[in-house]
């Protein structure tokens, strides 16, 4: 048995919660689209083509701002090419993915299937292939209401109103060699100040989110932040990171602590966007957009030659493509990145999850068949219903666990919020040891807790080992309740099972 003790007091927090930071990410590669949310023809399909099946699966999970077109994608895509009738569209080869697109699916899609999912749209442009000018264009496409050329284009093609989308990412990933257009930071960040400047010429509300480090692992990392932000720092208003992990060679243990991974990248881009600021003495702050996140296996499993038979097989729509089957182990490891992002919400504004289905996804679906949730759809869900309010600041004194990739880690991981319209305390907690169960004591200073609304724990069935996943068939990791917490004066007791993760919902009184 390992020991936790958690405290947590009223007047100690980190910031309010950013409803953006439950994020999520639709791309046009694999069938994240194609078969995805989109497949005319499905038995659940409305007159649009949007299966609603998966419609269903992506209110209950929860994202609140979606981010279209990608991704690689969006490096040698042309906005142009999804508006407009749909006959008259060009079929297109994508560069990025070695597939077909049939542009089928395209902006006013996307619109229109975002309002039924009830999502803010996060739209990305193209800085791979093109620049200022059709940075602009799209802007003045969707956001303007009339009376020139392309608002009354987008009229033309069927809606009146403007789309007022309001945030915009400034390309992607553009730091690396395997993207359609890599730059250096130094042409990036003049070519992305040029394009903030054009397209708030247009429409001056927009927010504007920079390319940073496609991982923290890169070699011009640091480097490509403080050159792009000393460019571009009055420009924008975000700058982006992109992290991903998995479990290498058995080691368990490192891949249960990536999180605080996640946590010296955040705060690494952080201190060196303050360093740019303090240098070029500007006075407002820019935060950051953890725009693609999620455990993805890279290598291992069944996705490491995907690509690569994608490329053999010749030019194809929507091939199956990095559609990984998550474990009880990937949830719990979802799990504690998503309270890194958490516990760093004073500065980490924006996060998405990639991608929504299909494509190291929540949600998988059959073509012509079912839609489920996979074991990483729980924690997402939860926390993005629950998280609430302002973000405690928690002091945790755990049992530690040794990892070869991180140093120690607490064998006990956490975030909490405190919602105080509703006098109610959230805690997100995941136990990283294999085989103990945590005794948890959670010491609440300044609120008096009086009944417990939630308690609810995420763990592998009795007869199935850590590797368990959901399947169409069976969605075996599934959330249950979790029995014997107690309240008392000073706060809350739990016994936490071996590799789960749970919410608890507290009542108090102020």
């Amino acid at each position: 048995m390992t020991r936790a003790r958690i405290t947590l007091d009223r007047d100690y927090t980190v910031g309010d919660v950013p409803r953006r930071l439950f994020g999520s990410f639709v791309e046009h590669m694999g069938r994240c689209v194609y078969t995805g949310i989109y497949e005319p023809g499905h038995p659940s399909a409305d007159a649009d083509g949007f299966r609603t099946d998966v419609l269903d699966l992506v209110r209950e999970l929860g994202p609140t701002v979606v981010r279209y077109p990608g991704g690689n994608f969006v490096s040698g895509y042309n906005w142009e090419d999804g508006v407009g009738p749909v006959e008259d569209r060009p079929r297109r080869l994508d560069g990025a993915w070695h597939t077909l697109e049939t542009n089928a699916f395209g902006l006013h899609e996307f619109m229109a299937w975002s309002k039924l999912a009830d999502v803010e749209v996060m739209q990305a442009i193209n800085l791979g292939t093109r620049g200022v000018d059709a940075a602009r264009e799209l802007v003045e496409y969707a956001n303007h209401p009339g009376g020139t050329y392309l608002s009354d284009l987008r009229r033309s093609n069927g809606a009146a109103e403007p789309f007022d989308i309001r945030l915009w990412c400034l390309g992607n990933e553009l730091d690396g060699q395997w993207q359609i257009g890599h730059k250096t930071p130094d042409e990036y960040g003049r070519l992305a100040k040029e394009a903030a400047k054009a397209m708030r010429y247009v429409d001056p509300t927009i927010e504007l989110v920079a390319v940073g480090s496609s991982n923290s692992g890169m070699a011009t990392f640091g480097e490509w932040e403080h050159t792009v932000l000393s460019h571009a720092y009055d420009e924008v208003d975000y700058i982006s990171m992109h992290a991903y992990y998995q479990e290498f060679d058995g080691d368990a243990a490192s891949f249960l602590a990536c999180a605080l991974d996640m946590d010296h990248f955040i705060e690494s881009v952080v201190a060196t966007a303050d360093a740019v600021r303090a240098r070029g003495r500007h006075s407002k702050r820019i935060n950051l957009s953890f725009d693609e996140w999620n455990v993805w296996y890279q290598s291992g499993r069944d996705t490491e030659d995907q690509l690569h038979r994608v490329q053999e097989s010749g030019w194809r729509e929507h091939p199956r493509l990095i559609e990984d089957e998550y474990t009880m182990t990937d949830a719990v490891v979802v799990g504690t990145l998503l309270n890194s992002l958490l516990r760093h919400g004073d500065r980490v504004k924006i996060a998405n999850q990639a991608q929504l289905v299909n494509v190291i996804a929540p949600i998988l679906t059959e073509e012509n068949g079912p839609a489920w949730r996979q074991a990483i759809f729980w924690p997402f869900a939860r926390m993005a219903a629950l998280a609430r309010g302002r973000i405690l600041s928690a002091r945790v004194a755990a049992d530690r666990i040794e990892t070869a990739r991180y140093g120690d880690a607490d064998v006990v991981d956490v975030s909490a919020t405190w919602d105080e319209e509703n006098s109610r305390v959230a805690l997100f907690l995941a136990n990283r040891s294999l085989d103990d169960a945590a005794e948890v004591e959670i010491a609440l200073h300044g609120f008096t807790p009086e009944h417990i609304v939630r308690a609810e724990v995420l763990e592998a069935p009795d007869d199935a080992d850590r590797n368990v996943s959901n399947t169409k068939d069976a969605e075996r990791v599934r959330l249950q309740p979790l029995r014997g917490v107690t309240v008392s004066d000073g706060g809350v007791a739990l016994r936490l099972p071996a590799l789960s993760w749970a919410v608890i919902e507290v009542d108090v009184a102020v």
